[in-house]
């Protein structure tokens, strides 16, 4: 009998049974409001403090991005070693408290504590992401983690259209200080929700004690050792690099190959935005019935055609549809990539395994982001965007060992 065959039917009702999968979505609905608000009300009141000055603006990034390099890896390793539902909650209570001690200081001090808070916040969820991850791969049926998955993207896409407009809003009608206090209130309200999940299992008492050294090292050699999890470092890597090529060109495919005003930018990012949220949407209605690796092939295979399409498109319809059609497909390379992990790697080890992979997805994407503007002195706006295009082309090829080696499991069944 084939898999397909045996395979239960899985309902978004089975899903929302699921406690953990319910609690962990709730808590990360209340994150992303404290995200995004501090996010866009920090950005807008740096902006005005300093007259728009780029340095300080641009620290802002640094206080954001600099801790998936720093603490990533040090925070998967230790969401190993800690339990998973202590620690989200200790991290979501730390943001808390850092953002109201920033909002004392800001009362009575200097305005530049401004950036502790998105320092301290970015810093402790390199612990509390991976203590996710586990959680789900302790607590979450198999059947049910590419739906679950499913959902955890959905949230994130929607906040990518709504976040903005929240921060933004919370900002300019109440202040810096409603806004660190909305902040500090969301991470409460996040860690209270967590206290609903069930309780952590015991460490099992083995009598072994490794140093944090060499936990780090069997983390990267259980990676190197799993082809799965090696064949999708390749495949963040190659991501990174295509997308970090095209994001600061975005507007040059708007005023160079267009030749339109540069406010058009923003149609662009809302027909993305809005792709990912119909995406997200479409793929947990499939998501039970694709296997992760055709998910994420398809969703980089859709991506590099989006992006071979601006490239050569000198019609703004056509390049709308481009942005919207990989938007739409988006949310299938998160999921893939988040269920092919969960699917492949064992419950001691996702910390770390989350650790080394997204920094080489960001690593990647920050090089080439760096090179991109130098590039285009080289290379046409139409060059850069088709590079991107193949790049992703040649990421999907690190999938075709992956495909192949579950369809002889399947003959062999």
């Amino acid at each position: 009998m084939s898999e397909e065959a045996i395979k239960p039917k899985i309902s978004m009702g089975a899903v929302f049974q699921n406690k953990v999968i319910r609690t962990i979505l709730l808590s990360v609905l209340f994150l992303q409001i404290g995200i995004w608000v501090r996010n866009y009300s920090i950005l807008l009141y740096v902006i005005e403090k300093t007259n728009e000055n780029p340095v300080a603006v641009s620290l802002i990034s640094v206080a954001e991005f600099a801790p998936i390099f720093l603490f990533s890896f040090i925070g998967g390793t230790f969401a190993d070693r800690w339990r998973p539902k202590r620690t989200m909650i200790w991290c979501d209570l730390l943001s808390a408290l850092s953002i109201f001690a920033v909002l004392l200081t800001l009362m009575y001090g200097s305005w530049k504590v401004i950036f502790f808070a998105t320092l301290i916040s970015s810093i402790l969820s390199q612990f509390s992401q991976p203590s996710g991850m586990k959680l789900f791969k302790i607590h979450v049926p198999d059947e049910l983690v590419q739906l679950g998955m499913s959902m955890y993207q959905t949230v994130f896409a929607l906040f990518m259209i709504l976040g903005p407009i929240l921060g933004t809003y919370v900002y300019q009608q109440f202040g810096i200080a409603a806004a660190i206090a909305v902040m500090g209130a969301a991470f409460i309200l996040s860690a209270a929700v967590l206290m609903l999940l069930p309780p952590d299992e015991e460490p099992a008492a083995d009598g072994k004690k490794t140093s944090l050294t060499e936990e780090m090292k069997d983390g990267f050699r259980y990676v190197l050792r799993n082809k799965a999890l090696t064949l999708l470092g390749v495949c963040f890597a190659v991501a990174g690099l295509a997308i970090g090529l095209t994001q600061p060109m975005t507007v040059f495919l708007v005023t160079e190959q267009l030749g339109l005003p540069k406010e058009q930018l923003q149609w662009l990012m809302a027909a993305f935005g809005g792709g990912m949220i119909i995406g997200g949407g479409l793929t947990m209605a499939v998501s039970s019935k694709v296997k992760p690796q055709v998910l994420l092939s398809a969703g980089m295979l859709a991506s590099a055609a989006g992006f071979i399409v601006m490239g050569l498109s000198e019609a703004y319809w056509l390049t709308l549809t481009a942005e919207f059609v990989s938007g739409l497909f988006m949310p299938c390379i998160h999921i893939g990539i988040n269920t092919l992990i969960l699917k492949n790697t064992q419950s001691e080890f996702i910390g770390r395994v989350n650790g080394i992979l997204n920094p080489l997805f960001m690593g990647a994407m920050v090089i080439t982001m760096s090179l991109s503007g130098w590039l285009k002195n080289f290379v046409s706006i139409v060059g850069i965007y088709e590079g991107a295009g193949l790049l992703l082309a040649a990421g999907i090829l690190t999938m075709v060992p992956l495909m192949r080696e579950r369809k002889k499991i399947e003959v062999g069944a």
